[in-house]
């Protein structure tokens, strides 16, 4: 402007001059605004433009305001990973809801336990995620103090514990806990004894009535001594499967291993049980069948896992007349891993379905005994799949054959990009 005043003095038009250069500075200014603005809210560019004078300061003020947004933005989003990894690790399934009991975070283990689903669900009303009667009494209760027990909206053999944690204001954490295993314990008791001492009563009569039968200096006929010997023999044998499968019973059922946290490779395991199928085989002459999919993981309990499969294979070639055909496959289908033993046996009727995963309940116990099976196979199925949030699902038609499968969610399975090698 001093410039102007003087240009205005010289020739003698003072104040156009002025006016003149007030407008040339606000069309300066103008366009100072007009590349801070442009640069602020559409430029990729995090340095500022260029510039002199006072903008200078101002691009530069702003430009380190920035850095220091973002270097506070990234440590805030590191600090919210810690936590989120931290939650993750938690024993216990976890939702945090707002004074509106929408839910704002959970972590997996949640949706494990629970089948929510996430985001989906994220700003939800919890009591309608959770559909139960006694949760959403007990939520509107505001019981604080005293933790809830009910079956799992998800899993019909599982209790849980819910508890209500109020934090900041409003907040509340509802913390849930798999209590399946204490509230089980006496009843397991109860019913080991009562099978033991049962399924335990026919061999030892067997073994003791032969025993009876045996003359004091040892002297009986020869055919008469190999016929006892030999049932004394088969019995034996029958007792110690049936307490080794009610050892694997009773551990399964009262393990506290968590299923989320080790990834087990399916597809090597069926591969070494197809080993063990085969040479079962080797008299049955089945036409048997895997069908694996190599790159189809799940979350889970290896030992636990086998014995299930194993169980559901073995089944299929001992209780399918000789010759029969077997199909195990192992896939993905509609989002789900499914696993199938499909045979072409003997069927079952429908009146023995539902009773099927029983312990030592039998269709046909001539069957059974002539095959060796002890009724606990099935059972053994049913709480490991159960223990997997899983169930064991029976399709059969009498003269036609079987199918049994069971599914994971997708929150228990693993896709891997470089399968291991088939066996």
């Amino acid at each position: 402007m001093t410039f102007c005043t003087l240009l205005g003095l010289y020739l003698e038009h003072l104040t156009i001059t002025l006016l003149f250069g007030a407008f040339a500075l606000l069309g300066w200014h103008y366009w100072r605004l007009y590349r801070l603005h442009y640069w602020l809210w559409h430029s990729k560019k995090i340095s500022p433009p260029r510039t002199g004078g006072i903008w200078s300061h101002i691009y530069k003020g702003i430009y380190g305001t920035n850095v220091k947004n973002r270097n506070k933005r990234k440590a805030l989003g590191e600090i919210i990973r810690r936590f989120r990894q931290g939650s993750e690790a938690l024993p216990d399934a976890a939702i945090v809801v707002d004074e509106s009991s929408e839910i704002i975070w959970c972590n997996r283990l949640a949706r494990i336990e629970l089948g929510l689903s996430w985001p989906k669900d994220l700003g939800q009303k919890v009591y309608d995620c959770i559909n139960d009667e006694q949760f959403i009494n007990f939520y509107h209760a505001n019981r604080f103090d005293q933790p809830l027990e009910i079956v799992s909206p998800i899993n019909a053999s599982k209790v849980l514990e819910f508890r209500l944690v109020p934090y900041e204001d409003d907040y509340l954490m509802i913390l849930i806990r798999d209590v399946t295993r204490l509230t089980q314990i006496e009843k397991m008791r109860k019913d080991f004894v009562a099978n033991v001492s049962h399924e335990l009563k026919t061999p030892l009569t067997v073994i003791n009535g032969y025993l009876e039968m045996l003359p004091e200096n040892g002297d009986m006929p020869a055919p008469m001594m190999k016929k006892a010997i030999s049932e004394m023999r088969s019995q034996s044998v029958r007792m110690q499967s049936l307490i080794e499968e009610l050892l694997v019973l009773s551990r399964i059922e009262a393990s506290t291993e968590r299923t989320f946290e080790k990834l087990v490779n399916v597809p090597q395991l069926l591969w070494q049980i197809q080993v063990e199928a085969e040479a079962l085989n080797r008299d049955k002459k089945h036409k048997i069948f895997f069908d694996i999919s190599p790159i189809l993981y799940v979350y889970g309990i290896e030992s636990e896992l086998r014995s299930a499969f194993s169980n559901l294979i073995f089944n299929a070639i001992n209780y399918t007349p000789n010759g029969g055909v077997i199909e195990i496959k192992w896939a993905l289908e509609n989002n789900q891993v499914k696993f199938s033993v499909k045979d072409n046996g003997y069927g079952i009727a429908p009146v023995h379905i539902e009773r099927l995963t029983e312990r030592f309940y039998r269709v046909d116990k001539a069957r059974s005994r002539t095959t060796g099976g002890s009724g606990l196979g099935l059972s053994i199925v049913k709480h490991v799949l159960s223990h997997h949030n899983s169930v064991l699902n029976i399709q059969s038609r009498v003269g036609k054959g079987s199918t049994f499968s069971c599914r994971f969610s997708p929150e228990l399975t693993y896709i891997v990009e470089k399968p291991a090698d088939s066996q």
